[in-house]
């Protein structure tokens, strides 16, 4: 296959490790009772009676689940692209989203330093795809990893 076809895979495989990270640390931090106080919707709902995994589906309110679906899509369609917010075009490397305005120092970083980190997070991007399939399936089999059988 040709580069372009090289780089949105590693677009795409960078992406969905990234939402896999934030799934993971989701589910660890909601298994450790932190939660937000206060309601999810007018009916009185409690985030701490929302289950983690599959379970949040059947206590969310359709309308809430509609909102979460709308701000991914916003999300996708206007913010975490190559070339959001009018950049001139797309970033130094594919997944890089810093869209000249966010920088965190990554510009000081040597080319050895910047490969590093990339692929450290694309490993653990890798990992966490994995991990958080795990958790899904044993959720839907009825077995807790958690300790505790939290």
């Amino acid at each position: 296959a040709d580069q372009a076809y090289f780089d949105r895979l590693r677009y795409v495989e960078l992406k969905h490790g990234r939402i896999a990270m934030l799934a993971v640390t989701g589910q660890i931090v909601t298994k450790a009772g932190i939660r937000f106080p206060g309601t999810i919707d007018y009916a009185g709902t409690k985030f701490t009676d929302i289950p983690t995994g599959f379970g949040a589906f059947e206590k969310i309110q359709f309308n809430g689940i509609a909102q979460i679906i709308l701000f991914i899509g916003g999300m996708e369609l206007f913010a975490l692209k190559d070339s959001a917010w009018g950049s001139p075009g797309p970033g130094e490397f594919p997944g890089d989203f810093r869209n000249g305005a966010l920088d965190f120092g990554w510009d000081k970083l040597s080319d050895a330093q910047k490969k590093s980190k990339r692929s450290i997070e694309l490993n653990n991007g890798r990992a966490a795809q994995m991990g958080i399939l795990g958790l899904m399936v044993h959720e839907q089999l009825g077995v807790s990893l958690w300790p505790g059988g939290i």
